[in-house]
Order: structure tokens, then sequence, then C-alpha cells
């Protein structure tokens, strides 16, 4: 048995960035929900921090649809 390790690698280091970069684009989203909190009760407007969020929670969607997609065809 003959295991393909520069394939072994790729695979591994294709998989951490994309769980850093989904992990930290949820982390984006929670920030900016917060952010939303505290302006919303300081009384000022926050839709740039909600809409924000709610793009960086989108993303984390897509990229966990596009994963689903990828095992399933």
């Amino acid at each position: 048995m003959k295991i393909d390790w520069a394939a072994l690698g790729s695979v591994f280091g294709v998989s951490l960035a994309a769980t850093v970069a989904l992990v930290g684009l949820f982390t984006l989203g929670i920030i900016g929900l917060s952010k939303q909190e505290q302006a919303a009760a300081q009384g000022g407007s926050a839709a740039l921090a909600r809409t924000g969020a709610y793009a960086c929670f989108a993303l984390c969607l897509a990229a966990v649809a596009y994963g689903i997609y990828l095992i399933v065809v």
C-alpha cells in the first residue's frame, strides 16, 4: 500500500484553511450582532452591523451548502 503524502497534505491544508475561514466568518457575524445590540442600547442605528452580520451568516450557509453539494454529487 502506497500513500500519496502530497495529496494527503494538500487535503489537510485545504480543510484547515476552509475551517478557519468558516469559523472566522461565523465569529464576524456574531460580533456584528453584538455591535448591533450595543448600538441599539445606546440609541444609535445599527443597520450596517446587522447587514454585515447577515452577510457573514449567509456566506457560512453558502459554504456549508456547497460542501454538502460536493459530498452528495
